[in-house]
């Protein structure tokens, strides 16, 4: 191999999401089986690791001060927990109160945000380790606080290595999540290019359903971005590098509305005969444009030059020639609506076109107006407070949550003292690991943990026998951490395997592994069983019953989002503030619709009568979603002061307020009227389009028209949801 060879294979290597997160937990195991291993103390080894691991899950995105910052919280989190697990063990039902409590007030820490969520969760697997290490203790020991401070060492010694490599490496993150954003939409645009199939007979909706679903994951990566890159800015002015990730987020959120934009009813394209070659046009662009967001993602990845494939402008040229001739064969009379719709298409992959060719070129494409991120996070303890009062109702997802934990854990522990269970702390770890918010995630949980069990304690003993010796099983240990670390988001069947294997390894090493075989698949049944109980028992939060208010929501947002568009035309193109918060609040409530009916999915038949209609009104929302990303993406020239008052102050007010009304009336369980003579009247209006007025003219009265026509179905689909609700 040569050495250029070998240096792109580094890179490549290097570039992995997870390969700099596997180097810091082999690092951190590895020391720690070197150090037990040379002070002859195998028996340290479990408590060093599960301090490891629990320091590794309290670990979040962040510059190295913040990570600094959050590794002391952490640090005295883990101690007061430690120290009050030592000092209430003896008393069971005074612990058992303490559980039940600190469970509680951990989990609604979480509405402070993701870095006090992961600090509390990992502090409260913190407390059960604790009480896995007393539970097991000699009763010949002398020092009762040597397994806690082993936690701690463990925790603290992981934190080190995370704040020594966020300062050495502070840009890796926004690297990685800014070629996974790419990515995301590069797979959008491949699957958007798919409606343009030129045949019959094409499912549409079926489509629309897979765009709308990549649309979620394309929105999660966007958030995701956003809060990374503001670790990085924090109060202060960005550095070179981030400041140029900064604008390929900007682009990338251009590129977003752009990919997103809808022009066209796709359903009447698939069924036009005379539509087709230029459907072949513009599927073909779309896929040459998703390849070109790959090898840009693959460029910020590799930190490599990214090179623009100049022939695609050939395929925008063959696009307008099909057009032109479109024009020339046809009546254009008859066709003249049609026309205008199949421009704007042209139009907007130009524009596409035009975002992606100037990405080496970020200050030519991205809108310095603004370039301020909104922060949620909250800065002093007046917003925590008041963030954390406003989830103390029985309304609140994170409220119900909360008090379900806190009796599942409490169930756990009196079973555990009632059966008197080997090992039996394992039975409160596996609820706490298990329990999640929703039933869907719960089950799914529920299932990956018990089958991972067992594919873990097969594999140990197929491995106890073949492996012997115990520097080989420590080995393995390390790997198995590994494992567990890198899959533990993505394949959790794969990671619970794993983590059985580490857990009895470790195990074997001081006393017989094979003693814990049927406790820890005893125990994970026991604690699993009751997770499940808990979650379908106890405040139940089922989606299906809270669909008609995320259906409002979204409806409610896209109301906002039209407003802000319309206000646009008046003013020209300034992508504010005011603007990209309507934008995201939008993007956000079409990718919340999305995930609460997946889970919905995995509801029990009762609860979910209501998805096949979640899911239909999740194709008209996102095609409106699409209408209105068309209008925003063309913000670029101001209406004519003589259409500045009807198009904005009169049409673009009436459909914000249709929408408001049929969010009111679901949020509500109100009637929904279906037939609307108004909004008829005005369709028909914008519908009447000649060759005088300019295109800017042309194209907001031809989207307009299309979320008008879009307002009956989602109107017919409310009102039968309302009636279904009402007859349960």
């Amino acid at each position: 191999m040569s050495s250029t060879t070998f240096k792109q294979s580094m890179q490549r290597i290097w570039a992995l999401d997870k390969f700099s997160y596997s180097i810091r937990i082999f690092i951190a195991l590895t020391g720690s089986v070197a150090l037990c291993w040379y002070k002859n103390e195998m028996i340290a080894l479990i408590q060093l690791f599960l301090g490891i691991i629990a320091s590794a899950l309290a670990e979040t995105d962040d510059n190295w001060q913040g990570r600094l910052h959050a590794l002391v919280a952490t640090i005295v989190c883990f101690s007061i927990a430690a120290l009050l697990v030592e000092l209430l063990f003896p008393y069971p039902w005074v612990l058992a109160s303490a559980l039940a409590l600190a469970s509680f007030c951990l989990t609604m820490l979480g509405a402070l945000g993701e870095r006090y969520s992961a600090i509390a969760s990992a502090t409260l697997i913190l407390s059960v380790y604790t009480m896995t290490g007393i539970d097991q203790r000699s009763d010949t020991a002398t020092n009762c606080w040597h397994e806690p401070l082993l936690l701690i060492a463990g925790a603290a010694w992981y934190g080190v290595l995370s704040v020594l490599w966020q300062a050495i490496f502070p840009n890796q993150p926004i690297q990685q999540i800014m070629a996974r954003l790419y990515r995301e939409l590069g797979y959008y645009l491949k699957l958007k290019s798919s409606l343009f199939e030129p045949m019959s007979q094409l499912d549409v909706e079926a489509r629309c359903l897979k765009l709308a679903k990549q649309n979620s994951r394309v929105v999660t990566t966007l958030n995701a971005a956003k809060e990374i890159i503001l670790h990085r800015i924090g109060h202060g002015h960005p550095s070179l590098t981030v400041s140029r990730y900064l604008k390929l987020y900007f682009l990338s959120q251009d590129i977003h509305e752009h990919a997103i934009s809808s022009y066209y009813p796709y359903n009447a394209l698939a069924t036009a005969v005379f539509y087709r070659d230029a459907l072949f046009h513009c599927q073909c662009l779309l896929h040459q444009q998703s390849k070109s967001c790959q090898t840009l993602a693959h460029s910020i990845q590799l930190q490599q030059p990214f090179i623009y494939n100049d022939e695609f402008t050939k395929c925008i040229d063959d696009l307008n020639a099909s057009l032109k001739h479109f024009c020339i064969q046809n009546n254009q009379t008859q066709h003249n609506l049609s026309l205008y719709f199949l421009s704007n298409i042209a139009d907007n992959l130009a524009a596409l076109n035009y975002l992606l060719s100037n990405a080496n070129n970020l200050d030519s494409v991205t809108d310095a107006t603004d370039n301020h991120l909104l922060n949620k996070t909250t800065r002093n303890f007046k917003e925590m407070y008041k963030c954390l009062r406003t989830q103390f109702t029985l309304a609140s997802l994170l409220f119900r949550h909360a008090l379900r934990l806190a009796l599942a854990l409490t169930i756990g522990y009196c079973t555990l003292h009632i059966i008197h269970a080997a090992h039996g702390y394992w039975i409160i770890l596996t609820t706490l690991f298990v329990c999640q918010p929703n039933y869907g995630a719960t089950k799914r949980k529920l299932g990956q943990r018990i089958i991972g069990t067992i594919i873990g304690l097969t594999v140990a003993w197929a491995l106890f026998s073949l492996f012997p010796n115990q520097l080989v099983q420590s080995m393995f240990a390390i790997a198995a951490g590994l494992v567990f670390f890198i899959n533990r988001t993505t394949s959790y069947t794969l990671a619970t395997t794993a983590i059985t294997l580490m857990v009895l390894f470790c195990c074997n090493q001081v006393d017989n592994g094979y003693g814990l075989f049927l406790p820890r698949l005893f125990d994970t049944m026991l604690g699993s069983l009751i997770a499940g109980l808990a979650v379908f028992l106890f405040l139940p939060d089922w989606q299906g019953r809270r669909l008609n208010t995320v259906l409002a929501n979204t409806l409610a947002c896209n109301s906002n989002y039209l407003r802000q568009i319309m206000q646009q035309y008046a003013i020209k193109k300034r992508d504010d503030h005011a603007y990209r918060l309507a934008r995201l609040d939008a993007y956000n409530a079409d990718a919340t619709l999305s995930i609460t009916l997946t889970n919905m999915l995995m509801e029990p038949k009762y609860f979910r009568k209501e998805a096949n209609m979640g899911f239909h009104f999740l194709v008209l929302s996102h095609t409106l979603l699409g209408y209105l990303s068309g209008l925003g993406a063309y913000r670029k020239a101001q209406l004519q002061t003589d259409m500045h008052k009807y198009l904005i102050d009169s049409v673009g007010n009436t459909l914000a307020a249709s929408l408001d009304k049929i969010a009111t009336g679901l949020a509500n369980n109100q009637p929904i009227v279906i037939q609307s003579d108004t909004e008829e009247i005005i369709t028909e209006n914008l519908e009447q389009m000649t060759n005088e007025i300019d295109k800017v003219q042309q194209l907001v009265q031809a989207q307009l028209a299309l979320i008008c026509r879009q307002l009956k179905p989602l109107r017919t689909l409310a009102m039968h949801l309302n009636k279904d609700i009402q007859a349960t």
